[in-house]
């Protein structure tokens, strides 16, 4: 159980450590800051509205895809799933906090999916609420 522990907690370091970035540099390539400061704002619905929201959600969806890679990765590499494919599929739901069962996953490692579902739920609210700031912030006029 120690072991399931330590692992799942240094996969939550990394993969916040690397959401944090992820969610820094989305926020600087967009220019989000420089926005606020110089109160210059624009309109969802207007062509580069519509280009920040698009490129933030997709960003999102990279960001969140490399963290489950990272996870089906860790799966592979200490034997607790037969494939890539089953790595992957697994990693994803319980990310996702949607799971169907445990059943795939080796008996000794099930503590480290069961964290990879919490993690999960809190980088998608984190992302969530990033989400929304940077849409509260287009809206304001």
């Amino acid at each position: 159980m120690i072991a399931e522990l330590l692992l799942a907690t240094c996969m939550v370091m990394v993969t916040v450590s690397i959401h944090a970035a992820g969610l820094y540099t989305l926020s600087r390539l967009l220019g989000f800051e420089e926005m606020e400061e110089a109160k210059e704002h624009i309109h969802p619905l207007s062509w580069r509205g519509i280009g920040a929201t698009l490129s933030v959600t997709l960003g999102l969806f990279v960001l969140h895809g490399i963290e489950i890679w990272l996870y089906a990765f860790l799966y592979l590499g200490i034997g607790s799933v037969e494939d890539l494919r089953q790595a992957v599929y697994f990693s994803t739901i319980t990310y996702g906090a949607i799971g169907y069962s445990d059943a795939a996953m080796a008996e000794e490692w099930r503590l480290v999916s069961a964290i990879e579902g919490i993690n999960g739920i809190l980088l998608i609210g984190w992302s969530t609420a990033f989400f929304v700031t940077l849409i509260a912030r287009m809206r304001r006029v």
